[in-house]
């Protein structure tokens, strides 16, 4: 199965405050710069994925959103959050999300063995343990023209190196710089 990390980070790494806040991706970069229909490629990626893996602390920053139908990003793509500690979805996401705790690689197993060709892995502490595990095939990030200068950042401790490879940017009108890589353990 294919694993695939799509994000946005800060110019300097982060993924969000301190605070857990991601308000600033809204207010990086030159706000006037004509985008079209352009979405830095978020359809084409949700398109080509059939299941998404997030950690509690991303499912708890969507929840906290109070996203309209209208404005859930995911489309009816099956969404898994991992958490040891909540047993329960939100209610504002109730019927959207299935909670897992467990092995991460019997996750991918039965998602595989389910059918599953393709997940989205999203929320830092949970791409980090998938590099650990040695489960990410690709990365796309997004870097907002902004220093926060501390906060959350993309990755945690990593259990080995791992090298970032066939590598493709793209400058947008907004001046976001999007990067993408196939990933190789060494």
């Amino acid at each position: 199965m294919k694993c695939s990390v799509y994000i946005a980070t800060s110019a300097d790494g982060y993924i969000a405050t301190p605070d857990g806040e991601v308000d600033w991706l809204h207010t990086a970069g030159n706000l006037g710069a004509d985008m079209g229909s352009e979405d830095m490629g978020f359809r084409d990626f949700m398109d080509s994925v059939d299941c998404m893996i997030m950690g509690r602390k991303s499912m708890e920053m969507i929840s906290s959103m109070n996203l309209t139908p209208e404005q859930w990003p995911y489309g009816n793509i099956r969404i898994i959050v991992l958490s040891n500690t909540i047993k329960e979805a939100p209610e504002n996401l109730s019927g959207k999300i299935e909670l897992y705790s467990g092995d991460i690689q019997d996750l991918i197993l039965a998602l595989e063995n389910g059918g599953h060709k393709h997940a989205y892995i999203d929320g830092g502490s949970t791409i980090t343990s998938f590099l650990n595990s040695k489960l990410i095939d690709e990365m796309t990030i997004t870097k907002a023209p902004v220093l926060l200068g501390d906060g959350i950042p993309l990755f945690g401790n990593l259990s080995q190196r791992v090298k970032l490879e066939n590598s493709e940017a793209v400058v947008f009108p907004n001046d976001f710089i999007q990067e993408k890589y196939s990933v190789n353990y060494l």
